[in-house]
């Protein structure tokens, strides 16, 4: 078996180390003798939507930022959408996140995004989105926590379609709805970096699972791994999150 994955602008989109979200998956296929294939897909490539069963990006700069969205939109946006219908997953952190909905208004500028998924971004007067964070999630059928850090000044929100979790500690997509994320079909966006998915290896098992089922056309039973590092790993986060 072979998982292969994409990574979205690299170079650009990984201000809070969040290429250690691809090393994480990278380990936990190696350690179940799966194949992992990382292709870098940087400004002005195009990509075969067919081609790939994880997109990957991670978060930047505003100025960073409003870079990779215009080449989003001109070199890559249907080809993220059809990988998007046919089920590849996606992970988007931070910036990207906000990348995947309609725009992101940012010193009276709309940026325009994907439109991926209904979602809208403004970056209001206050103080950023900052401190450790923790939400509910309900994924394959039983809900778990996911723990980790927020740094954002923009506000985030959805119209129809559905938050990644239900905020239990921290500010979540906009300090005000208690949501946080947002998450349809097997595209998951969220605020939590640090990066991710290290801190909630259950997350980065149900990516593995449903870019592996994109592949091969069944979703497999993932051999389980000891995760005592990984599970440590997840309660000093969420103590983080309930300590404020």
């Amino acid at each position: 078996m072979k998982l292969r994955l994409l990574s979205l602008y690299p170079d650009q989109m990984n201000i809070y180390a969040d290429r250690g979200n691809i090393l994480f998956l990278q380990q936990r296929c190696e350690w179940r003798g799966i194949g992992f294939e990382v292709t870098r897909c940087g400004p002005g490539d195009r990509f075969d939507p067919g081609a790939f069963d994880l997109l990957y990006m991670g978060g930047g700069q505003d100025r960073d930022q409003k870079a990779v969205a215009r080449d989003l939109v001109e070199t890559k946006r249907e080809a993220m959408r059809e990988a998007k219908d046919s089920g590849a997953a996606i992970l988007a952190v931070c910036g990207g996140y906000q990348l995947l909905g309609e725009h992101y208004e940012l010193d009276g500028e709309k940026i325009e995004g994907l439109g991926l998924v209904d979602l809208r971004t403004v970056r209001e007067e206050g103080p950023r989105l900052i401190g450790p964070v923790s939400i509910a999630v309900r994924l394959d059928g039983s809900e778990r926590i996911l723990a980790g850090f927020e740094n954002h000044g923009g506000r985030t929100r959805l119209g129809e379609t559905t938050p990644l979790g239900r905020v239990l500690h921290g500010h979540g997509n906009n300090g005000q709805d208690g949501h946080e994320g947002v998450r349809e079909d097997n595209l998951v966006g969220t605020y939590l970096h640090g990066p991710l998915l290290p801190k909630n290896a259950w997350l980065a098992d149900h990516l593995i699972a449903a870019a592996l089922e994109h592949h091969h056309g069944e979703r497999p039973e993932l051999e389980p791994l000891d995760d005592r590092l990984e599970d440590a790993a997840h309660e000093a986060a969420l103590a983080a999150a309930r300590n404020g």
